[in-house]
């Protein structure tokens, strides 16, 4: 009853409350450079997204709600074709003070080329190959804003899977992820009770965070093993993981000096999974990986209203060969256009450069501008290269594609 009269008394502030809609549709067309190296892969591809977002705020302003709902159509990948709810999230805030109740999204980071210590939510690998795409987070947090930093404190209480391409996709190696049969090093599964905490605070030109996450990993490791019908699958795995993180962003004139870097402690396996009856012994270590870099801003080139940056950065990971992701030893260098137009025209491109083996690298453009208030275009490009089997970018080292999207703001 008290339950049913608490209700009751919040309905009038939400029946009265201003519901703002927003949101952004588009359609992109992909085009792939070469020939794919799996028979049920096409050269081209055209796909479309919805993206609705409500906004509502009620007791004076003290509180809110938060829709971001998201939807794709592809013509060739049924996996990529898929809906997610991004955010959906209450919001009480105080003076010092805010909770959050929902589904939500996180951004921890600083660095340019890759995201060391963005841990909360998982990564959309469906829908774009730089993995800057992200699932909503159930999650419960609370946050101190106070003179010597902002604290805040996350509780997780349902972990998401990684999406994946299906056969049909392309960014994916010669056996499709089996998404349905996923492993969990947490006998709790999916509901294992994660945590996580941030402290961030601004000293004079520099921005500093410290976090620590403690719980399931979003980065699987992933086990080959016969399926019930005896054909050989690839599973996720999904060890339990902690991590300290700190990043790091100086404002030193022109200069803009980025750090990223983490202690993961992935906890090792002491026993045997048994798969279908074949027994499968899979080991983790602990290990160090960092980012850092720097931008510097040429603003207003040749007395022009043009600006460019430069970009670098060194991506580390001492796990070295052992390394899950390509960036273990690579250094990415970028320049990135703007041209302080009404239409705020950028243009982004860069190198990332293997140093262990001289003929594995990739490239990325990515180019962006308005049409009118409501319209925009974009094109994305990414160019891969390796001849290293070891290396991870050589499952899809025929994927270099080119995309032009076209999407629409309400």
């Amino acid at each position: 009853m008290k339950k049913l009269i608490s209700l009751l008394a919040v309905v009038p502030c939400l029946v009265f409350a201003e519901v703002k809609y927003s949101g952004n549709a588009g359609v992109e067309q992909r085009y792939f450079l070469q020939e794919a190296l799996y028979p049920q892969q096409e050269r081209s591809n055209i796909s479309a997204y919805f993206s609705p977002e409500v906004f509502t705020s009620f007791n004076n302003g003290s509180d809110s709600i938060l829709f971001k709902g998201y939807f794709r159509i592809d013509q060739q990948d049924s996996e990529r074709t898929h809906g997610d709810i991004r955010e959906f999230k209450w919001t009480h805030s105080g003076e010092e003070w805010e909770v959050q109740a929902g589904i939500g999204k996180v951004f921890w980071g600083q660095v340019e080329s890759l995201h060391l210590v963005d841990v909360i939510n998982q990564t959309d690998a469906i829908e774009a190959v730089d993995g800057e795409d992200k699932l909503g987070q159930p999650m419960v947090s609370f946050s101190l804003f106070k003179d010597w930093g902002n604290t805040t404190i996350f509780a997780l209480p349902y972990f998401r899977e990684r999406t994946f391409s299906g056969v049909d996709g392309r960014f994916r190696g010669p056996i499709p992820v089996d998404t349905d049969n996923p492993i969990f090093e947490s006998e709790d599964k999916e509901q294992n009770l994660d945590w996580a905490a941030r402290w961030q605070r601004s000293i004079g030109d520099w921005e500093v965070g410290l976090s620590y996450f403690d719980g399931t990993s979003r980065e699987p490791t992933f086990v080959v093993a016969p399926n019930v019908d005896g054909d050989i699958s690839v599973r996720p795995l999904y060890p339990q993981m902690q991590q300290v993180g700190i990043d790091v962003l100086a404002l030193l004139g022109g200069w803009i000096v980025k750090f990223e870097g983490v202690q993961r402690n992935v906890f090792e396996q002491d026993n045997s999974v048994l798969i279908n009856g074949v027994p499968v012994t899979f080991e983790q270590q602990d290990y160090f990986a960092a980012v850092a870099g720097f931008e510097y801003s040429f603003v207003g080139l040749f007395d022009s209203v043009y600006d460019i940056n430069l970009l670098m950065e060194y991506q580390y990971d001492d796990r070295k060969e052992l390394a899950t992701s390509v960036a273990q030893n690579d250094l990415m260098v970028g320049t990135r256009f703007v041209l302080n137009d009404v239409d705020g025209t950028e243009i982004l491109m860069g190198v990332v450069q293997d140093l262990d083996y001289s003929n594995v690298r990739s490239g990325f453009i990515e180019a962006s501008s308005r049409l009118n208030d409501h319209w925009k275009w974009r094109v994305d490009a990414w160019f891969f290269s390796s001849d290293e089997p070891m290396e991870p970018s050589h499952l899809i080292r025929r994927d270099d594609f080119a995309q032009f999207s076209l999407e629409y703001y309400f």
